[in-house]
């Protein structure tokens, strides 16, 4: 069903094909839409048409999930777009980018603390196993 054009590119997909080449279930696309990240058109027969521009903002909403955004701020970093225009939308971004930069930097700092405290009990326990090991060989 999907209709390419002159040079034969797609330029309508249907949910099977956006959920296989993406590696996601139907299900989600279906839940993108609901959640207004995604309106994609109708047949007479009720059937989803997505277009190269909801093809677009599913790629755009995936690598959003990847970086860690929630689909709230993915949704109005999109909206911000479609409203206000390019300008807008960077600045929202990158502020929501800052903002997720610093909650990793944080992470960051504690698998530190947390890496350092493992390294020093795996050093006491290594210490502990050889006093064992000496004692029992004195035993001996």
């Amino acid at each position: 069903m999907a209709k390419k054009n002159q040079e034969g590119e797609k330029e309508t997909y249907t949910i099977s094909e956006l959920a296989k080449e993406f590696e996601i279930s139907t299900r989600t696309i279906r839940y993108y839409e609901e959640l207004g990240l995604l309106s994609p058109k109708r047949t007479s027969g009720n059937q989803r048409i997505f277009t190269k521009r909801d093809r677009a903002r599913l790629k755009l909403i995936l690598r959003g999930k990847r970086l860690g955004f929630s689909l709230l701020e993915i949704k109005e970093m999109i909206e911000m777009y479609d409203v206000a225009g390019e300008t807008e939308q960077i600045k929202l971004t990158l502020k929501y980018g800052e903002k997720k930069l610093k909650e990793i930097e944080e992470r960051i700092k504690e698998l530190e603390m947390l890496r350092k405290d493992m390294l020093a009990i795996k050093e006491i326990l290594l210490k502990r196993l050889k006093e064992l090991e000496m004692a029992k060989k004195q035993k001996s």
